[in-house]
């Protein structure tokens, strides 16, 4: 028998092909090789939501490569991933090759191991329509309401812009913590910690377990401790122990790949599908923490041979959320035996991180020892406190410790020196320090996807292109800011005199967080105020709920849209008729020199400053806003001073230096050519000497593009590009042979070079477009 397998992409069809026999022959169909049409009628509404599927002109090529395969095959085999993406990709190639059942066959497997895929030949099945529908009513109902949305606002807020079931929810989010940092009131306390010398020179460290609300308290409790005596009260000393967490999901490995090792959620979820393919790891779209008994036992023996039967305890996770359905086990190396991998670094690090990850859920608890000392004042009743803890056995910690994300950093105390109960202590300084409570704490890509995993907004499949997207849009973007300093006040007890200081801390600095754009603000308000049920966190997780029962059996797809639609359709009708445009628009106040109105809103090309109104005798003045101004808080004297440019910076060459900022950042403006300012100079502050340097700078970068022009043609040059030397000709490239200099080139060969790559242009691969 001669069969086909189809896999998704070229990796997976590569490594696959390396098991299985001559009698095999392995293609890839690049992804889904069919979607619904780009057009409105994509959907036929009236007849039950019919889709109307396509293939796109880059898919064409492919589906005919496939096609010809499949006539001279006798069994066909449909190897796309277990999920339901997987399943609608297995049923569209089904559709559109003409399959049978007689002679076709649905196989799926977790691991692209040998072992997995002669199982899964040996144990095959046909499509399940129900997670193919399940697959379906998510592609139609987030096309019918990225559309209909989407239309909604280009009409009523500016052009260009789109919405989304699961991306608005997300963007939600994001707007609703920046202003609830930015309604935040930082309150202040005081601290008391003391520090005790002991013998062999060692510190004691010890705090007061209370917060002091105002300054005069703590200094008052300072007093009293002068010419105290401090003593140990009490010594308690208690067995601990530490728990390793479950293997990864497909949220947690992208929380824990963004904490350890600074990758996005995107990037980490194109390293896990590269080392899937490769046969190195599990499924990486899953939300089940369980293992396989092949697994725990290979677990539990590679435990064993590496570390010792003390460190081997088997474990079986549960997983908590009702809705699991994408895969069967969590994510973890196909052989752990295998601790390390050659491959480029980053996909090695996240390698060893899930292996660390998986093998240290089978591992023994870590053993602690955690020691408490209480600390008598002579003269007050309070006490203070120092805590201790030691690692008694290190189990699990042998080899992985899991992160925290900044908003639950654990404390981790030193080992405590030997203390005995009456032991007197001498004082050498107890600071009261002034600290503030903090604001909540601005979202990571990782955090987000937590908080949507909590919320049951999206599945795993789902969590990495929702983040993309609204970064992409702009309505998000993911930015690091400097810090401001803060003064704080300490008070220092120390050889029975009390001295107050000031000192100085740099707060508020954020590094890869997301923070709303105004457009994001504006968008998510209009949404909320029309739309409702759509903006509702618990709707969206109901409509995730639905897709499961959906793919359960349990609901008819097409009831589950109509019920949806109605309503929705309505809802946007109204909209369209009866909602005001939306522009974020406030009024901050009047121009002390002209007397116009000052006020800022959104506008066709984003934020701006509007100085007055257009009348037909003169035109309202537009300034846009910094990046790192919001319409929301912005002032009005920090609208007034955007209105300073354009400005002159001085003179280069006999002639002006304009600076302006237009739509596509600052610039300036010399001698009828343009030269874009860099992000770290100011086009408010930018002075004559910075000006003419960056005009310089420009000046030198294109001399060092530039190899030769020729007077035949304006348009022909042989220029120097990051890939090397190149002809550029009517917005055109043409690659230069490896044995010609480029100086030496003629506008004859030039010409001929041009003539001969048109005559044999290059066939484009379509792409294969990995699911994130």
């Amino acid at each position: 028998m001669r069969n086909l397998v189809i896999v998704e992409s070229p990796a997976k069809a590569k490594t696959i092909a390396s098991f299985l026999g001559s009698d095999f022959v392995v293609k890839s169909c690049f992804g889904h090789i069919r979607d619904l049409g780009k057009n409105v009628d994509a959907v036929d509404i009236a007849h039950n939501f019919k889709p109307n599927y396509e293939i796109p002109d880059d898919k064409k090529a492919v589906v005919a490569d496939l096609r010809k395969n499949v006539k001279t095959s006798d069994m066909v085999w449909l190897a796309s991933d277990e999920d339901r993406e997987g399943e609608a990709i297995a049923w569209h190639l089904s559709e559109v090759l003409k399959l049978n059942k007689k002679d076709s066959k649905r196989i799926v497997f977790h691991e692209i191991t040998k072992t997995a895929i002669l199982e899964a030949i040996a144990n095959p099945r046909y499509i399940d329509t129900n997670l193919v529908n399940a697959q379906q009513a998510r592609r139609i109902l987030d096309r019918l309401v990225g559309y209909e949305l989407s239309a909604v606002l280009w009409k009523k807020i500016k052009p260009a812009l789109s919405a989304g079931r699961v991306q608005s929810v997300a963007v939600r989010l994001v707007v609703e913590r920046e202003r609830e940092i930015t309604a935040f009131n930082a309150q202040s306390f005081f601290k008391i910690s003391a520090e005790f010398l002991l013998e062999d020179k060692k510190i004691l460290i010890a705090e007061h377990p209370s917060k002091f609300s105002t300054k005069e308290d703590a200094e008052e409790f300072l007093k009293k401790c002068i010419g105290a005596k401090f003593s140990v009260k009490n010594v308690e000393t208690k067995p601990g122990k530490r728990t390793p967490a479950p293997p990864f999901t497909t949220s947690t490995l992208q929380q824990e790949a963004s904490r350890k090792l600074g990758f996005s959620v995107s990037r980490t979820m194109v390293l896990a599908q590269q080392l899937y393919e490769d046969g190195l790891i599990t499924y990486m779209r899953t939300d089940s923490v369980n293992l396989s008994n092949l697994a725990l036992d290979g677990a539990h023996k590679e435990v064993v041979s590496a570390y010792g039967e003390k460190y081997a305890q088997t474990r079986n996770y549960i997983t908590k959320s009702k809705s699991a359905q994408e895969a069967h086990e969590a994510i973890r190396p196909t052989h752990f035996d295998r601790h390390s991998i050659r491959a480029d670094n980053a996909q090695q690090k996240l390698y060893e991180l899930i292996w660390r990850r998986a093998i240290a859920s089978q591992m023994a608890d870590a053993q602690l020892e955690r020691t408490t000392v209480n600390i008598a004042i002579s003269t007050v009743p309070d006490e203070l406190v120092a805590t201790g803890e030691v690692l008694v056995f290190d189990g699990f910690l042998k080899v992985y410790l899991e992160g925290r994300d900044e908003d639950s950093i654990e404390e981790q105390f030193g080992i405590l020196p030997p203390l005995s109960v009456g032991q007197l202590l001498d004082l050498q300084k107890m600071d009261a320090t002034e600290k503030f409570n903090r604001p909540p704490v601005r979202y990571t890509e990782a955090s987000l996807v937590k908080k949507l995993e909590e919320q049951g907004i999206g599945r795993p499949s789902t969590y990495a292109p929702t983040i993309s997207t609204i970064m992409k849009r702009g309505y998000v973007a993911k930015e690091d800011r400097e810090g401001k300093e803060r003064i704080y006040q300490v008070i220092t007890l120390q050889n029975g005199k009390i001295v107050p200081s000031e000192k100085s801390e740099i707060t508020g600095a954020e590094k890869q967080k997301l923070f709303p754009s105004d457009i994001g603000n504006v968008v998510t308000d209009f949404l909320q105020e029309h739309f409702k049920e759509i903006m509702d966190y618990q709707f969206t997780a109901t409509v995730e709920e639905e897709f499961d029962e959906i793919a359960q059996g349990e609901l008819e797809w097409e009831k589950m849209l109509k019920e949806f639609y109605g309503s929705f359709h309505k809802t946007v009708d109204k909209t369209l008729e009866e909602a005001d445009r939306a522009s974020g628009e406030r009024v901050l106040g009047t121009d002390p020199k002209s007397g116009k109105v000052v006020k800022v809103r959104i506008g066709r090309y984003g934020p701006l400053a509007q100085l007055g109104e257009s009348t037909d005798d003169e035109k309202a003045r537009m300034a846009p806003l910094r990046r790192d101004q919001m319409l929301e808080n912005i002032t009005l004297q920090e609208a007034l001073d955007l209105f300073k440019l354009p400005r002159i910076a001085g003179q280069f060459e006999d002639k002006e230096m304009k600076v302006a900022i237009g739509r596509f950042g600052p610039y300036i403006l010399h001698d009828g050519k343009f030269y874009s300012l860099p992000k770290t100079e100011d086009p408010y502050t930018i002075d004559e000497k910075q000006a003419i340097c960056v005009i310089e700078a420009k000046r030198a970068n294109e001399a060092l593009k530039h190899i030769k022009s020729f007077p035949e043609h304006a348009d022909l040059e042989v220029l120097n590009g990051r890939y090397g030397p190149y002809i550029s000709y009517q917005k055109e490239n043409y690659k230069i042979p490896k044995e010609i200099i480029p100086s030496d080139i003629t506008y004859e060969k030039a010409m001929e070079l041009i003539e001969k790559a048109k005559a044999n242009p290059k066939p484009k691969r379509p792409p294969f477009k990995k699911r994130s």
